[in-house]
C-alpha cells in the first residue's frame, strides 16, 4: 500500500485492487498509517483519496542512517582486530 502511495494519491479502491483486499481492510490499514502520521486521506465526492504525508519517513530514514553508521563503525573495528590478529601467526 505504501509502495503504491509513493506513486501518488490513490482512492481506497485503487489501493485495494492490486492487493486483493476488501475496502474495509484497506480502510483499517489506512487508519493505522494515518495514526502513525505517515498518510492522510480526504473525501472527494464519494471516494476517499489517500496520500503519503510529506516528509513522513524522514525520522525513520534518519534513525536508519544512524544505525547503519554505528554498525559500519563496529564492523570497521572488527576488521581491524581481525587484521591485527592475522599478523601474529
Amino acid at each position: 500500500m505504501v509502495a503504491r502511495l509513493v506513486e501518488g494519491p490513490a482512492t481506497l479502491s485503487e489501493l485495494a485492487e492490486p492487493l486483493g483486499l476488501s475496502l474495509p481492510a484497506v480502510a483499517k490499514h489506512l487508519a493505522v498509517l494515518e495514526r502513525g502520521g505517515l498518510a492522510t486521506s480526504r473525501k472527494v465526492g464519494r471516494a476517499r483519496v489517500c496520500t503519503l504525508a510529506p516528509n513522513a519517513f524522514d525520522e525513520a530514514r534518519a534513525w536508519l542512517a544512524a544505525q547503519r553508521a554505528a554498525w559500519e563503525a563496529r564492523f570497521d573495528r572488527l576488521d581491524a582486530l581481525l587484521i591485527e590478529g592475522g599478523d601474529e601467526t
